[in-house]
């Protein structure tokens, strides 16, 4: 490749005790590997993410909208990627909360991006809560990849900082593949033309 994109990969989780941070280790490895992407690792825990929103809405208020000068850096990590990876556990058949209150506070840095996601939790590795990041982030005009990774069981199926699994970096290179298309792709399309959102 000769031009390498910029990969954010979120840590969607601010739980106490959470595993998030080992996934997104493992996949910022997996991702300097692949060496299609320059990586920043945005960990949601390092960012003040109040519930409460402004009466207007990003989408509405634009460069204007009223964040928290604290919240400043996440905006900016989010503006400058040009592809997203979201590491998200599944708390009762969804998302987190910290996770739902990042995406909402921002519009415009998610329109006309791709996003991946990896996926960790019980019996279903997750997969529920990508589910509804799925429906969410098609809502802000970014474009989903279909091959994900997600870990079911993951407190037994993980060990030393890594998967169990020895397909699991195979998974992750389709996953990184298709991202890299699509944020060259999109990024193009972007430059030659603004997205009519």
């Amino acid at each position: 490749m000769s031009e390498k994109h910029k990969l954010a990969i979120i840590v969607g989780s601010v739980r106490e005790g959470r595993f998030g941070p080992v996934v997104a280790s493992w996949v910022a490895d997996q991702a300097r590997e692949h060496d299609g992407f320059d990586i920043d690792v945005v960990d949601l825990a390092d960012s003040e993410i109040p519930l409460s929103l402004p009466a207007v809405s990003p989408k509405l208020a634009g460069d204007s909208y009223p964040r928290p000068d604290a919240m400043a850096p996440l905006t900016s990590q989010l503006t400058n990627a040009d592809a997203f990876i979201i590491v998200t556990p599944e708390y009762n058949h969804s998302y987190p909360a910290s996770l739902k209150a990042a995406i909402d506070w921002h519009y415009t840095q998610w329109t006309a991006k791709p996003v991946a996601f990896v996926s960790y939790g019980g019996a279903a590795g997750g997969r529920h809560a990508v589910l509804h990041l799925e429906n969410v982030l098609t809502e802000l005009h970014a474009v989903t990849i279909r091959d994900g990774l997600a870990f079911p069981l993951y407190r037994a199926t993980w060990e030393d900082g890594r998967p169990l699994d020895p397909a699991a970096p195979g998974y992750a290179k389709t996953l990184l593949d298709q991202l890299a298309w699509w944020a060259g792709a999109l990024r193009s399309a972007r430059n030659s033309l603004p997205y009519p959102a």
